[in-house]
């Protein structure tokens, strides 16, 4: 047999060899990443609830993107205008936050997706909720998220 003649035949048998080949297990994260990720979370409701809208918005990397009815909006100076505008008044937060039903998956070892529910309640004001997906990664000032998508 020429060489030539041993292509399809070694093609197949690496096409084979790639299928049976077990799949990729899924990222894990350990408790200590999921620790530090709900106290990051945490310090965010805590911040947002004492008027820090600052230590609230601590929890983006520079890079976030978050997504509005819009479309996409970038940046951290974009979430804190919409936020001072629309959940703040004289410095204060018109209701208080708070989240449950939080769960995270892993992405990759770096990186985790969030979701959850989110409640703002209080202020003589009706209660508002409703869902929202964060993305994580691990930067060198710990988790922060990369895209936020709250509905």
């Amino acid at each position: 047999m020429t060489r030539l003649a041993l292509l399809p035949a070694l093609a197949c048998a690496l096409l084979l060899a790639a299928c049976a080949t077990p799949p990729r297990e899924a990222a894990a994260l350990g408790e200590r990443d999921r620790e530090e990720i709900l106290a990051v979370l945490t310090a965010s409701a805590d911040g947002w609830n004492k008027g820090d809208l600052k230590g609230h918005l601590a929890i983006y990397d520079a890079s976030v993107t978050t997504m509005t009815k819009t479309g996409p909006r970038p940046g951290v100076d974009a979430i804190e205008r919409a936020f001072r505008e629309a959940y703040f008044a004289g410095g204060k937060p018109k209701q208080m936050l708070s989240f449950s039903q939080v769960s995270i998956r892993p992405l990759s070892d770096g990186s985790a997706l969030m979701t959850g529910r989110f409640l703002l309640a209080g202020g003589g004001l009706d209660p508002q909720s409703g869902w929202f997906t964060l993305v994580w990664v691990r930067t060198a000032a710990g988790w922060r998220v990369v895209h936020d998508h709250t509905g």
